[in-house]
């Protein structure tokens, strides 16, 4: 090995139960000693302290900085381990080109985390750091994995994640993870937990008819604007005082709240496109501060609904136009938006944005999307884009709003 190529290292493990002071013991311990530090990490898990340090250090040294270092165990009633050895200076460069693997689950087991490592081994990639970013309401966890191409194992893992029984998102690494973003959503069963044009139809005494006719719409069997106005047409003769006793019955899906406003207060831009009805979803947009919005608008005449509509349809196309338009006005790349629906009517945007995400929603938009939530908490997606419980906890956010 070239002696100019290589350092002398000491990677030192320490364990035992944390407490205040222990930082400040082992580096005053290694303070003395002519050595830099190289690397660091530390965690603490359910009051269990584990922190590993890498120094780079005279060879000479060694015998005396292990000697204090296992005293100062002695003192702090820690394990310290020492292990020294020569490693090229490249060998410990800060890397590059990373991936984040985000991995959600209600009942993360063991089997999950082997079966996901098993397929980023045979990608070709190493797990380069795990760590939780939430607990509850569900797991979240996030791998960093070096030496393999983030479409690589985008593709590796792209199948495996109902096997396991848990969802999987890959994104690259780098700086324009944080870069300003776009998020449009979807509203019917994504940012609210009910289809209005169902609670409508109830209004009318078409529920069962609209239901049957949304099924087969969402999963894209029917044409989404021919089977929108067979829907509204049910409608006819309905009283607008109809509109608002459906405004008041829906509900935002649980994250939904926190979501948006944590997006917000990080500076990025929240969007809505719906298939859905202006007239009824236009408060709460305006509650949310969500000021980029496209919806359908319902025809009225003399206080009645006359089962038309006014106006272009909100369709596939549409929902993906609006995309473009929202990012164009925002200044954001296409390649740092996010798109997050559940039906055949999201399939454009989703395959549109720069990451697009499938919520509970229908086989074929799964197919088509980056990742798929398969959790209830609409907040989940903050995990995908590297913000971590504790992050949204310290905003004033809560899950349950």
């Amino acid at each position: 090995m070239d002696k100019q190529s290589a350092q002398y290292t000491g990677l030192v493990l320490v364990s035992g139960e944390d407490r205040p002071g222990i930082t400040e013991a082992l580096f005053s311990a290694l303070a003395p000693f002519s050595l830099s530090i190289v690397d660091i990490e530390q965690v603490v898990i359910r009051s269990r302290l584990i922190l590993t340090i890498l120094i780079s250090l005279n060879k000479a040294h060694a015998q005396a900085i292990e000697e204090d270092l296992s005293a100062q165990a002695k003192v702090l009633n820690l394990d310290i381990a020492v292990a020294f050895s020569e490693q090229e200076s490249e060998s410990i460069a800060v890397k590059s080109g990373l991936t984040h693997v985000v991995l959600l689950s209600q009942d993360l087991k063991p089997s999950a985390l082997a079966g996901l490592a098993t397929a980023i081994a045979s990608a070709g990639g190493n797990i380069e750091r795990i760590q939780r970013t939430a607990s509850y309401p569900v797991t979240a966890i996030e791998l960093l994995v070096s030496a393999v191409p983030t479409p690589v194992l985008k593709a590796e893992l792209a199948s495996i994640a109902a096997e396991l029984n848990v969802d999987i998102a890959v994104s690259p690494g780098g700086l324009m993870r944080w870069a300003k973003k776009l998020v449009i959503m979807d509203v019917d069963s994504t940012l609210i937990a009910q289809e209005v044009i169902e609670l409508l139809g109830a209004k009318a005494g078409a529920q069962a008819q609209i239901h049957a006719i949304t099924e087969r719409a969402m999963a894209g069997e029917l044409d989404f604007e021919a089977s929108l106005r067979e829907r509204v047409s049910l409608l006819e003769g309905l009283p607008l005082t109809a509109i608002e006793e459906v405004r008041n019955e829906i509900s935002l899906t649980p994250g939904a709240r926190t979501l948006v406003k944590t997006l917000q207060k990080l500076g990025h831009t929240v969007a809505v496109v719906s298939g859905g009805f202006i007239d009824v979803i236009e408060p709460l947009l305006s509650s949310l501060e969500i000021r980029h919005y496209r919806a359908n608008t319902l025809e009225s005449k003399d206080g009645f609904l006359t089962g038309g509509l006014v106006g272009p349809i909100i369709d596939r196309a549409a929902k993906a136009e609006a995309l473009r338009d929202f990012a164009a006005l925002e200044k954001v790349e296409i390649e740092q938006t996010v798109a997050i629906g559940d039906g055949a009517n999201d399939l454009d945007m989703i395959a549109l944005a720069g990451l697009g995400i499938a919520f509970n929603a229908k086989p074929a938009v799964r197919d088509v999307a980056d990742s798929a939530l398969s959790v209830p908490y609409l907040d989940s997606v903050l995990y995908l884009l590297g913000i971590s419980r504790e992050n949204i906890e310290d905003s004033g956010e809560s899950f349950r709003k």
